[in-house]
């Protein structure tokens, strides 16, 4: 019996680890570095409609990625804003405000835990310094990644974590629809516990993840997909792996996460479905996008406009 249970796990692993080395890229053509903007005015939030109000702001696309996510460790390790210990990438956070309510916890300033490295979900590898993406997953969205690795990547950069009300206007539009792209769900328009996609027939249950924007109504491989972009454009609203968001809510510690993931069901994709957990929590169903204030552009004027005294 102690044999079993020790061959069960070493067999899960090996298996994964078999299944991640033969992966291969698949290009969805989709930009992971393109940005929506997504106007100011009113929408309808939660599952009731309760009329709520945004401001202008921009969010990405699609999930940060694997690709992006390494970079981004790169650049924050030669400048010191990270450092990798117990095989755990850490960073700065300079503390949340702490109202001493019965189920909150004190978050202070100090260095926090943003990503595992010798986990078996994480897509990356580490060598000499360095983080690359893993053979195949350079496109695929970055995963167990703590609350505090999300804000670190997005603080890095000038962007920030979006509000849960910024993050459902963006998925849902200013109409009632449950679901990003509308009243329904079919297989091949996300990627969730049903959706038996491509990865699964190529390498079996072991790779779960889908490349950013795979399900943009193209043939991949020839596994033909639906759209699933929400009404202003953004991929991956519902599915593939649930998103953290920025709030930090009075009376609880905890931090929220939207969109559900590849092992939920129709159910759990709707657009005002939640769940939470600590902002130190990592889960190889969990990633991120940032969102933005607008970035205005500004025209030079014409060399012969410039008044001088």
């Amino acid at each position: 019996m102690k044999l079993i249970k020790v061959l069960i796990p070493f067999m899960i692993l090996v298996s994964f680890v078999l299944a991640n080395d033969k992966i291969e890229y698949v290009d969805t053509g989709v930009d992971p570095d393109a940005w929506i903007t997504i106007p100011a005015g009113d929408f309808f939030y939660g599952q009731h409609n309760h009329i709520k109000t945004t401001v202008e702001y921009e969010i990405m696309a699609t999930h940060v990625t694997n690709k992006q996510y390494a970079a981004f460790l790169n650049a924050a390790l030669e400048q010191k804003a990270v450092y990798v210990k117990n095989d755990t990438v850490w960073g700065f956070h300079p503390g949340d405000p702490f109202d001493h309510y019965l189920h909150e916890f004190e978050i202070p300033a100090g260095d926090y835990p943003l990503v595992p490295i010798n986990v078996p979900g994480l897509r990356l590898n580490y060598s000499n310094g360095e983080f690359t993406a893993k053979k195949g997953y350079a496109n695929h969205p970055m995963v167990e990644v703590s609350w505090f690795g999300a804000n670190a990547y997005a603080q890095f950069y000038g962007y920030r974590l979006p509000l849960e009300i910024e993050w459902e206007k963006a998925a849902r539009g200013t109409g009632t629809r449950p679901f990003p792209w509308g009243d329904h769900i079919e297989k091949n328009r996300a990627n969730f516990i049903s959706s038996h996609n491509l990865f699964e027939k190529m390498f079996g249950d072991v790779v779960k993840t889908t490349p950013v924007g795979f399900y943009n109504g193209e043939s991949h491989n020839g596994y033909q997909t639906l759209d699933n972009r929400s009404p202003y454009g953004l991929y991956d609203m519902a599915g593939n792996v649930k998103q953290w968001v920025g709030d930090d809510h009075k009376y609880v510690h905890y931090r929220y996460m939207r969109g559900g993931n590849y092992n939920s069901y129709e159910l759990y994709l709707r657009v005002w479905v939640r769940d939470s957990a600590g902002p130190e929590h990592t889960s190889m169903m969990l990633g991120f996008r940032c969102a933005r204030n607008p970035v205005v552009e500004v025209e030079a004027a014409p060399a012969d406009s410039v008044v001088t005294e």
